[in-house]
C-alpha cells in the first residue's frame, strides 16, 4: 500500500490536496473510488472529533485492491473566501471536485478507467447519484449514512431529536427557535433565486438558496432512472439519519430495483463505526472515542466492488 500525494483542480481557482492510495499489486489495473465528505468543512481524511473515517477507509480498500482517492473539501480550505458568495450551492461546495477527482483518477494508468466507484458518505451519500449524472460517470455508487429526504426535513428532525431530550426550561427556549427554523424551511421553494440568496436561514452564512438548490435536485430521482450498481449501507445506532425515514425510506423506493443493494449494520453509527451513547445530544462525546470504521463494511464493500 502507498499514499500518493496529489493535487485535485489543480488547473481551478481552487486547487486541493489529496492523497491517492494504491494498493502493492502492479501487475492489473486497480479498480478505484473517490471519496466524498459529508455536511461541514471535512479535511481529506473526514475527521470527526477523534475518528478519521476516510483514512480507515482508504487503508481498508487498498489493502483489497483498490485504489483510493481522498482530498481536502473546497469549504475546509477556502471556507473563509466563500462565505462572500451568496450563491454558494453543494455544487461549489462538493460536486464539481468530486467530478474532478473522478476525471484525475481516469487519467491515471495504473486504473482501470471503467471501474471507478464513488463512496459518498452522509451529505456525500446524498449527492453521489447528482455527481454521477453531472459528469462523474461512475461504475458504481456507494452510499453510507445517506438519505432519499431533503437535508432540511432531516435538520428539522434532528433538532427535533435534541428538543425530546431537554428539560422543560430548555425546552421551552429551543422549541421557539425550532419554530423558527421552521418556518424559514417552510418557505424556501416559495423564494426565486436572488430572494434565496439574499435571505439567511442559519448562522450569518448559510442561506436558503443553499437548500434550495439542492432540494430542487432530489436524489431519488437520479436514483430511479439509474441501472447501475448501487450499495446503500447505514447503521443501525446512527442518531443522524434515521433507519425508518432514511434507510427504510430508500428500500420502499428502490427495493424492487434489481440494481441495487442494502445492508443494515447491528450497533455501528453515522461513522460506522462501534457506538458508544447512541444518542444525538451525546455526539460530540461519541465522536471524541477513537475508533476505527468496522472491518465488516470495508469487507463488504470490497467485495461488491470487486464483484462488478
Amino acid at each position: 500500500m502507498a499514499d500518493e500525494k496529489v493535487v485535485i483542480g489543480s488547473e481551478t481557482k481552487y486547487p486541493l490536496n489529496g492523497i491517492l492510495t494504491t494498493p502493492n499489486e502492479t501487475k492489473k489495473l486497480f479498480p478505484a473510488v473517490v471519496l466524498v465528505h459529508g455536511s461541514g468543512p471535512n479535511n481529506m481524511d473526514e475527521k470527526i472529533g477523534n475518528n478519521y473515517p476516510f483514512k480507515d477507509l482508504a487503508e481498508g480498500l487498498s489493502e483489497k485492491g483498490i485504489a483510493v482517492l481522498r482530498y481536502d473539501k473546497r469549504t475546509f480550505v477556502y471556507g473563509k473566501e466563500m462565505r462572500k458568495d451568496t450563491g454558494i450551492s453543494v455544487k461549489e461546495e462538493t460536486i464539481e471536485d468530486a467530478i474532478l477527482a473522478a476525471d484525475f483518477l481516469r487519467k491515471d494508468s495504473r486504473i482501470d478507467s471503467n471501474k471507478i466507484f464513488i463512496v459518498g458518505h452522509s451529505l456525500g451519500g446524498m449527492l453521489a447519484p447528482r455527481i454521477d449524472s453531472e459528469g462523474g460517470n461512475f461504475a458504481g455508487i456507494i452510499i453510507l449514512g445517506g438519505s432519499p429526504r431533503k437535508l432540511e426535513e432531516i435538520m428539522m428532525d434532528q433538532n427535533n431529536d435534541v428538543l425530546n431530550s431537554l428539560n422543560k426550561f430548555l425546552k421551552m427556549i429551543a422549541k421557539k427557535q425550532i419554530a423558527a427554523l421552521s418556518s424559514k424551511f417552510g418557505n424556501i421553494y416559495n423564494l426565486s433565486d436572488e430572494e434565496a440568496k439574499s435571505t439567511l436561514v442559519l448562522g450569518k452564512y448559510v442561506r436558503a438558496y443553499y437548500f434550495k438548490e439542492m432540494g430542487e435536485h432530489p436524489s431519488i430521482q437520479y436514483l430511479k432512472e439509474m441501472d447501475k450498481p448501487v450499495f446503500i449501507l447505514q447503521g443501525d445506532k446512527d442518531f443522524q439519519v434515521s433507519v425508518q425515514k432514511d434507510y427504510n425510506g430508500y428500500k420502499n423506493l428502490l427495493g424492487d430495483m434489481p440494481n441495487v443493494t442494502f445492508k443494515l449494520y447491528p450497533n455501528l453509527n453515522h461513522l460506522f463505526m462501534p457506538s458508544v451513547y447512541g444518542e444525538i445530544l451525546k455526539a460530540k462525546k461519541e465522536y471524541k472515542v477513537a475508533q476505527r470504521v468496522d472491518k465488516q463494511v470495508i469487507n463488504d464493500i470490497s467485495d461488491w466492488i470487486l464483484s462488478i
